[in-house]
C-alpha cells in the first residue's frame, strides 16, 4: 500500500488532473524499472505471524534495518511504519507484510541486485531474532484473527470500509502478498498501448506466478487464491477495465474513471481524515462532507489514485498488479517479463497483435481461469500454456533487443532472468503446482512444512 503522496498545490483547473498523469511521460532514455514485493514474516518457533511490537516483531525488523543497514525511519505519529534509503522504501502492508518498494533503476540486473541485497539484509536481522520470511501469494494457515492490523491510519479506515463492500477485502489486506513492476511511458499513445497490453496479459502473469493454493490450512481449489480474492474485493475499484480498450481512451478517460471511485480518506497534517465512500467530484466543488468548504490539492489527487486497484493502473507510471508474491528467483523474473514486453517497440507491437482482437469476455475469462488453473487455463478459445509460451518468447526477444549488459559486461543482456518462467513452460508447472505436489506427497498433508521448505 502506498505512503502519502506529494503531488502539488491546489487543483484550480479540471485539466490539472490529466496533466498530473501526463507529466509522467519520459523519453525512452529515462525509462526505469521499479520492483515491489511483499512477504510474510513469522516467529520460527510458533510459526505465528509477527505482531507489530515486541522482541520478535515487525518493529524489531524495521529497527534492525534502520540501525544496522543504514535505513532512515518513516514515522506515523509515534509509530515506526517504514524506512527509506537511496530512492527505495520499506513499508508495511495492513497485516504486517513487509514490502520493498524498489528505487527506479535502469536495468533488471540492478533491480535484481537490489532485491537480493534487501532479502539478505532482512534475513540477517530475522535470523538474529528468531524470525523467518516467506514469499507466497496468500497466508497458507493463518486465519483473519491471527493477523494483526498495522497501526496506520489508512488501514484502520480501509478495514472498516472493506467489510461493507465485496466479501474479501479484509482477506486481501491481511492475508495476501504480491510482486509488482512499475514501468514508464513516453507519450499518451505509448501509455495507451502499454496499458492495454498490460491489462490483457495480466492473466498470463497471474498464471505463471500463481503461488497461493492454500488458505486456512488446506488447498483452496485455486492456483492463485490471491487473484480470486481480488475478484470479490470492491467492484468500484478493481477489475480488467473494459473502457481502456475503447476508442479515444487516454489520460482524461482515466481521470473520469478515478473520479467515480469512492474515496477512502484525505491526508492532512500527518493524519488520515475519514472520507469513506465520499466523492472526489464533490471535493472539487468544495462540497466534501469530510472537509466542507475545502477543495483538493494535487497531493490529494495523487493519494486518491493510490486507492484504485485494477489489474494494471496508471499514476505517473504503469503498475503491473497481477502476480502472486513468490520465491526469490521469480522476484527478478517478473520485471524481466514485463520489461521485455514493454520497453522494446517491436516486442510491444507483437504483444498487442496477440491481444488486440480479444473482447472483454475473453480477457475476463482468462483472468478467472488463470487463478483457478494456472498454465492449464483456457478461455475464449485461448489456451494459457500456448499463450504464455508465445508471450515469454516475445519478452525474450524484447530483452535481447534492449541488450542491457550486466556483471561488468560479462552477461550480454537480461534474458537469463526469464529462466524460471521458461522452466515452468517446459514442465507445465507453476509454483502452486510444486506446493500442491509437496502437500500431497512428501509433506503428507502437513502444511506447516511449507515454512522450512520455502522460506527465504
Amino acid at each position: 500500500m502506498s505512503i502519502p503522496q506529494s503531488g502539488g498545490g491546489p487543483i484550480e483547473r479540471h485539466e490539472q488532473m490529466a496533466e498530473y498523469l501526463s507529466d509522467g511521460c519520459k523519453p525512452k532514455s529515462d525509462w526505469r524499472i521499479g520492483t515491489e514485493h511483499e512477504k510474510f514474516g513469522y516467529c520460527k518457533d510458533s510459526l505465528k505471524p509477527l505482531p507489530f511490537e515486541g522482541e520478535r516483531s515487525i518493529k524489531a525488523v524495521l529497527e534492525g534495518l534502520r540501525d544496522g543497514h543504514g535505513w532512515a525511519p518513516v514515522m506515523e505519529g509515534e509509530h515506526l511504519i517504514g524506512l527509506e534509503k537511496d530512492g527505495a522504501n520499506v513499508s508495511l502492508e495492513p497485516g504486517g507484510q513487509l514490502e520493498l518498494s524498489g528505487a527506479p533503476l535502469e536495468t533488471i540486473h540492478q533491480t535484481c541486485d537490489e532485491v537480493n541485497a534487501h532479502l539478505k539484509d532482512v534475513k540477517d536481522i530475522a535470523d538474529k531474532i528468531g524470525v523467518g520470511f516467506i514469499g507466497l501469494g496468500a497466508a497458507p494457515i493463518w486465519k483473519h484473527e491471527d493477523m494483526p492490523l498495522m497501526p496506520k491510519g489508512r488501514y484502520k479506515l480501509m478495514d472498516g470500509y472493506m467489510q461493507k463492500v465485496g466479501t474479501m477485502g479484509t482477506t486481501m489486506m491481511r492475508r495476501t502478498c504480491t510482486v509488482q513492476v512499475n514501468l514508464d511511458f513516453g507519450s499518451e499513445a505509448d501509455m495507451v498501448q502499454k496499458l492495454r497490453v498490460a491489462l490483457a496479459l495480466q492473466p498470463v502473469a497471474t498464471a505463471m506466478f500463481a503461488n497461493s493454493p492454500f488458505l486456512d490450512g488446506k488447498p483452496n481449489g485455486h492456483k492463485s487464491w490471491r487473484s480470486r480474492v481480488w475478484r470479490d474485493l470492491d467492484a468500484d475499484r478493481t477489475g480488467m477495465l473494459p473502457f481502456v480498450f475503447e476508442d479515444g481512451f487516454g489520460f482524461e478517460a482515466w481521470v473520469d474513471y478515478a473520479l467515480d471511485v469512492p474515496m477512502y480518506f484525505v491526508y492532512r497534517d500527518g493524519k488520515y481524515i475519514n472520507a469513506l465512500g465520499q466523492s472526489f467530484r464533490d471535493f472539487l466543488k468544495g462540497e466534501l462532507p469530510a472537509l466542507p468548504g475545502e477543495t483538493p490539492t494535487l497531493s490529494d489527487w495523487a493519494d486518491h489514485l493510490t486507492t484504485v486497484f485494477p489489474e494494471a493502473r496508471i499514476k505517473k507510471f504503469i503498475e503491473m498488479r497481477g502476480a502472486d508474491g513468490g520465491p526469490w528467483r521469480r522476484l527478478c523474473a517478473l520485471p524481466a517479463f514485463w520489461v521485455g514486453l514493454m520497453y522494446d517497440q517491436g516486442a510491444l507491437d507483437a504483444a498487442w497483435d496477440l491481444v488486440k482482437d480479444w473482447n472483454h469476455e475473453t480477457r475476463q475469462g482468462l483472468r478467472v481461469a488463470a487463478s483457478e488453473a494456472g498454465l492449464q487455463a483456457e478461455a475464449g478459445g485461448v489456451k494459457m500454456h500456448e499463450l504464455a509460451r508465445e508471450v515469454v518468447n516475445i519478452a525474450e526477444a524484447g530483452l535481447k533487443a534492449r541488450a542491457m549488459p550486466g556483471a561488468g559486461g560479462l552477461v550480454p543482456d537480461e534474458t537469463h532472468f526469464l529462466n524460471a518462467l521458461k522452466e515452468s513452460l517446459d514442465s507445465g508447472q507453476v509454483p502452486a503446482d510444486e506446493l500442491l505436489e509437496a502437500y500431497h506427497g512428501s509433506w503428507d498433508g502437513d502444511l506447516t512444512k511449507i515454512y522450512s521448505d520455502f522460506s527465504y
